[in-house]
């Protein structure tokens, strides 16, 4: 693993840990450097090699500061490998990521962030800071179950439900003028 990887610091992660909630139950998240470990197990748990160009693409979406589009990331990670790298193959491993679960597609910007706890599925809900691009990520489980029953009473099979709010963080609201 290139050791520019072995220092990524994800403290766009620490500051939201301690507000995710889980409805189903409590676990331990991943902290800073041991998320690009709980990643590389859990593609490997689901029989995916964690290739070099793979953790370079997942230590580049942690290292971003908001959610990153797959040119955000592949520019990243040409400028760390010292070569140019494509954003189609940038493309095709987020979405592996995102089958895995261990990166997470945030619909309305077309843009990635990591999944603070690759090991489990939980329906997520989306934060999104119009003013600032700030995402908060929370596991609601409770919510996504209201949306499957619903959807379900409409004749449709729900896959997982992602539900994605807009509006002003807790930061951007202070800053508003009076």
């Amino acid at each position: 693993m290139p050791e520019w990887l072995s220092g990524v610091v994800l403290s766009r992660f620490a500051r939201h840990i301690g507000t995710m909630t889980v409805s189903e139950h409590q676990h331990a998240l991943p902290q800073r450097g041991d998320l690009s470990l709980a990643a590389a197990e859990a593609m490997k748990a689901h029989g995916e090699q964690w290739t070099e160009m793979r953790a370079a693409v997942f230590g580049a979406l942690c290292e971003l500061k908001t959610p990153s589009s797959a040119y955000d990331v592949a520019e990243l990670v040409s400028q760390k490998l010292g070569r140019r790298v494509a954003a189609n193959s940038v493309y095709r491993i987020l979405d592996l990521f995102v089958a895995q679960n261990i990166a997470l597609r945030i619909e309305s910007c077309n843009a990635y962030v990591p999944n603070a706890h690759p090991g489990c599925m939980h329906d997520c809900i989306f934060l999104i800071c119009d003013a600032c691009g700030s995402v908060e990520h929370l596991d609601e489980d409770s919510v996504g179950q209201s949306v499957r029953s619903i959807a379900s009473g409409q004749g449709f099979a729900p896959m997982r439900p992602l539900i994605e709010v807009h509006g002003r963080c807790g930061t951007c609201l202070n800053e508003m003028p009076d």
